[in-house]
């Protein structure tokens, strides 16, 4: 099955649970700190400038931004957490709604973890890590701004990384730049195949 990651639309943003689309289609979520670039990794795999800045607004900090590419998956941008301007009250609404989207087991597909190749994972990168454990859904943890540091610390960094967010053997992490495209393939190979395994039928009838 080929998928065209450049035929990608802004759908909706879902300000509660009964906005989010249930049409069977597989739904890839994005997660990350408020600065760790996910609307930039989302528009770099999809080839666009700010197709994932469409429908985010100041304010809008609980919604959850939904885009349907080649009308076979969506890309879930979850809201962004961490940024200390948020109120309290925002902050207990975005937890509401994230709590009650990872109930709803018929959405996740698949899961990915953002974080800053630069620095330790923090506290809240660690809870929503645990959010996916606790969904029993796949995921994969993606290592931001790749470009930003010296060879040399790449390793080290990666390391520190799985061992503060205690993941297990099976979860990868991919080292990605925004800005270099690096990881692209990589990540966009994970995407498809979980994708793929969610149309069996016509995986096998695109591969014959």
């Amino acid at each position: 099955m080929r998928i065209n990651t450049q035929n990608a639309e802004f759908v909706l943003s879902a300000a509660s649970l009964k906005d989010c689309p249930r049409d069977g289609l597989p739904q890839i979520a994005f997660a990350g700190r408020s600065n760790v670039g996910k609307s930039s990794v989302i528009n770099r795999l999809l080839n666009r400038k700010n197709l994932a800045r469409v429908g985010s607004a100041p304010g809008k900090t609980t919604h959850i931004n939904y885009f349907r590419i080649d009308n076979k998956l969506y890309f879930v941008d979850l809201p962004g957490y961490g940024y200390a301007k948020v109120s309290k009250q925002e902050r207990a609404r975005w937890g509401k709604l994230i709590e009650q989207w990872f109930a709803d087991t018929s959405l996740l597909t698949l899961g990915i973890q953002l974080v800053d190749l630069r620095h330790k994972p923090t506290a809240d990168d660690c809870n929503m890590v645990n959010w996916f454990l606790n969904s029993g859904k796949p995921f994969v943890v993606v290592a931001n701004k790749h470009d930003k540091i010296k060879k040399s610390q790449w390793e080290p960094n990666l390391a520190l990384i799985r061992e503060t967010l205690k993941l297990p053997e099976g979860v990868p992490i991919i080292s990605f730049s925004a800005e270099k495209g690096l990881g692209k393939e990589e990540l966009l190979e994970v995407i498809f195949d979980h994708v793929r395994s969610a149309y069996p039928a016509e995986a096998e009838e695109a591969e014959v």
